[in-house]
């Protein structure tokens, strides 16, 4: 009769939960309590890797933690295969035995099994030898029928808790990102909303840019080995093979993949899938995990949901960035317009000011630029203004921003440069143009430039622009094809 109101209590215990935590700590709980054992394991099958791995454990060390056993191996992958306890009176003579506990005399392993299919086993360890009896024995196979009910049915709670939760996350991401158009916003801003949604340790965005693999964006607990902005090396990634097959590529133990280079130090299970928008494959949203085996193929559904609607915002903001790029841009001569100048100038001025850095502005005129076209027409002069935006483009750094300010008017925003140093910049830029060659014009085309200053000629856009104007003017009145600082009252002549 105390056995049966054991195997009552013990029943009734595991069965009044569908958390699956909760089960393996009530199963736990059981049988270290009724049971007096030390040394007990809840070993689960993985049904992808058809290995058992523990779930939960009383008395096993951290080592015997990450076993993964194979089915038909030990005494707990015998059970499993063979579907009914295997008890080892003692150990040392048995040749199934693989060592985990090192003080373990006799080992129990009963099958955990629903419907005649095999979910787990309990693992139970003494150190005596004979320490479980015949009685004991079908007590401990008669809870593993309940425990095993009580398992199968929180999993399936689970699973559709899961569904539900990732619908609400899938729901929840397609209604953010697709309000975000910022390209880089979006990258960060889909990291932290898959990171909350999802139960994984790392997320990041890696997009193709010029053939290559760069990372964009991530965002996660674990520790990077590689930069935003990094390039991935070619060929050696699960991202470079989601890339290649296009198809959802997942790794259970990433330590096992001949020539891995993991993108962080923890990572032990990574799920890569490739984001795909109107056929042209975009880049590969990355997953990592510090747990091994952290992915099953019932996550790739509705994570190939996820990067479908993150490939999809990416096209978005990057068509919206053309766009936007457009409007910033010249359409004769390919450079930035005056409407950009405007924009950056402001950014650029905040920017020195903060950092105390300097800033010159260079109105630039084309010498005589209306008696060209009249003597050469005007599909030379279009030439000529495409030409010079050339030179300037290619002699200047990239920090620097050449615009074209309207008609042959040009306009430089020179960052971390100011007075003899900005004028130096322009001079070289008239000698340049003096000394090109200009297909269809016989002659000379000239260039002559003001400068101003960051802070010595203004502080406002309006009174550095004004001072360059003002430079650039008298130096147009003392004889053009030169350039002047603003407020020196000099000319650098040819």
């Amino acid at each position: 009769m105390q056995k049966i109101a054991i195997l009552y209590d013990a029943s009734q215990a595991v069965i009044s939960t569908f958390d699956l935590d909760e089960v393996l700590s009530q199963i736990i709980s059981i049988l270290r309590d009724y049971f007096h054992l030390q040394h007990v394991a809840v070993v689960l099958l993985d049904p992808e890797t058809r290995k058992l791995r523990v779930r939960t454990h009383v008395g096993w060390d951290k080592e015997s933690e990450e076993m993964a056993i194979p089915m038909g191996e030990g005494l707990v992958g015998t059970a499993a295969k063979l579907k009914r306890p295997i008890y080892a009176p003692n150990v040392a003579k048995d040749p199934r035995y693989v060592r985990s506990i090192p003080s373990t005399k006799s080992e129990l392993a009963v099958p955990l099994i629903v419907r005649d299919e095999v979910v787990g086993v309990l693992d139970c360890q003494s150190d005596k030898e004979e320490f479980f009896d015949t009685g004991t024995i079908d007590l401990l196979t008669l809870f593993s029928t309940q425990a095993s009910i009580a398992l199968q049915n929180a999993k399936l709670y689970s699973n559709e808790q899961r569904k539900a939760r990732q619908l609400e996350a899938i729901n929840s991401i397609a209604r953010q990102t697709t309000a975000v158009l910022d390209i880089n916003q979006l990258l960060h801003r889909s990291c932290e909303i898959i990171l909350q949604s999802f139960p994984v340790d790392h997320v990041g965005m890696v997009l193709l840019d010029d053939g290559a693999l760069a990372v964009r964006a991530h965002k996660g607990k674990l520790t990077p080995r590689l930069q935003t902005g990094s390039e991935l090396p070619r060929g050696t990634s699960l991202c470079a093979r989601a890339i290649a097959t296009r198809k959802p590529v997942m790794e259970g133990d990433v330590r096992q993949v001949e020539g891995y280079l993991p993108g962080f130090e923890e990572t032990r299970s990574e799920m890569c899938l490739p984001l795909v928008s109107l056929g042209e494959t975009l880049g590969v949203l990355a997953l990592e995990s510090a747990r091994v085996n952290a992915f099953s193929p019932a996550d790739v559904q509705p994570l190939e949901s996820v990067a479908d609607i993150c490939a999809a915002a990416i096209q978005n903001a990057r068509y919206f960035e053309k766009v936007r790029q457009l409007a910033y841009v010249d359409g004769l001569t390919g450079i930035f317009n005056r409407r950009y100048f405007e924009m950056r100038i402001a950014e650029e001025i905040e920017r020195a000011q903060r950092y105390r850095n300097e800033l010159s502005v260079i109105m630039i005129d084309i010498d005589n630029f209306k008696k060209l076209n009249d003597e050469f027409g005007h599909l030379l002069g279009d030439e000529a203004l495409r030409q010079v935006s050339t030179i300037f483009a290619e002699n200047l750094r990239k920090s620097d921003i050449v615009c074209r300010y309207g008609g042959e008017e040009f306009v430089i925003l020179a960052t971390q440069t100011a007075g003899e140093h900005a004028l130096i910049v322009a001079e070289k830029l008239r000698k340049v143009v003096e000394g090109w060659s200009f297909p269809g014009v016989p002659r000379a085309v000239t260039i002559t430039a003001g400068v101003s200053s960051l802070p010595g000629n203004g502080k406002t856009r309006d009174e550095l622009v004004k001072a360059a104007d003002v430079a650039l003017y008298s130096a147009k009145q003392a004889g053009r094809n030169r350039v002047q600082l603003a407020g020196s009252g000099l000319a650098t002549a040819v």
